[in-house]
């Protein structure tokens, strides 16, 4: 069975064709869990704003609940949400955005779980526009006319320049976006092939460390909290296995509480599955992970990608979110 999975996860929105892999949309039932244990594979991108799911993992949320979770690294939402809809992986990691252009675009996902929030402090959020120490840049008004490096065209971090350039007083129409992958950026700013960059961590301590400069929280300009990512299933898989997507979410929301409350041990297992130097990571801002998501923020989100004409259909919240 074939099925033509429209998403707007690059700057125009890409037609991926995921190929069904045969029964149910992944892994093991409820009902043919064995030995009383379900393994499940999880799609994610080996970021830190992931750690809790490994720390979880290591921690025993998941086994008490009788899951195992299975980790497969991806480069992007770009491969992992039409690995989850076909089945591939049972869930998946991906930012709110590119989960609401799926959605707009007939793709069968359905979020099950928080994912991570910007820490809601300007100046002090792991994300953020950053210009070379002695840029003309002042303020994201500064940005019209100049190159902006973003990871993905028409997505989360390009909403971020937006809105923080119109609240600075400018036209983010006139700001030269490019496309360029996050650890490419600090030697591109350091070069002069940008502008600024709209950068997350760790790339935003490097380019703190070649004396970079921040001029705009993106993220909280967005809106106050906002829920960055989210863990997700497919339709299929959550109507067919609601006992396993529940057992989920628990340990998920539990794994989100812990890590949010032990910074250091965060900062010890993103070690373990990243190459991020742990003398970079001292220096890293780490995002808060709130056990819920943030309604009133992705509705923020939703209004935003209209106005940019990110979507086909209007998102429905009801029936994305948990």
């Amino acid at each position: 069975m074939r099925r033509r999975l429209l998403i707007g996860l690059t700057a125009a929105s890409v037609l991926v064709t995921a190929t069904a892999c045969g029964s149910s949309g992944g892994g093991a039932s409820d009902a043919n869990a064995s030995g009383g244990t379900t393994e499940v594979k999880v799609g994610l991108i080996p970021i830190v704003d992931v750690a809790p799911l490994y720390l979880g993992e290591k921690k025993g949320f998941f086994g008490k609940r009788g899951l195992k979770l299975s980790f497969s690294s991806a480069q992007g939402g770009a491969a992992i949400v039409p690995g989850v809809a076909s089945g591939q992986f049972e869930f998946g990691f991906s930012n709110t955005t590119s989960l609401l252009i799926a959605q707009s675009n007939g793709v069968p996902v359905k979020a099950v779980a928080n994912g991570n929030a910007s820490t809601g402090v300007a100046g002090k959020d792991f994300a953020a526009i950053a210009v070379k120490g002695d840029s003309p840049v002042k303020s994201a008004k500064d940005l019209e006319g100049r190159k902006v490096a973003v990871n993905t065209l028409k997505n989360t971090m390009e909403l971020g320049v937006r809105a923080s350039v119109s609240k600075s007083g400018g036209d983010p129409g006139k700001v030269d976006f490019v496309e360029m992958a996050f650890d490419q950026m600090p030697a591109a700013l350091d070069g002069g092939r940008i502008d600024a960059a709209m950068v997350v961590e760790p790339a935003l301590a490097s380019i703190k460390g070649q004396g970079g400069r921040e001029i705009a929280s993106s993220m909280v300009d967005i809106a106050p909290d906002l829920t960055i990512s989210l863990y997700f299933t497919s339709t299929r898989y959550a109507q067919k296995n609601p006992e396993t997507v529940k057992k989920f979410q628990e340990a998920t929301a539990e794994s989100l509480a812990y890590a949010d409350s032990h910074p250091e041990e965060v900062r010890e297992i993103v070690t373990t599955y990243t190459k991020i130097p742990p003398a970079v990571l001292e220096r890293v801002t780490l995002p808060k992970w709130p056990t819920e998501p943030n309604r009133a923020s992705i509705e923020q989100l939703v209004r935003l990608g209209e106005e940019g004409d990110l979507f086909k259909h209007s998102p429905d919240l009801d029936k994305l979110l948990p």
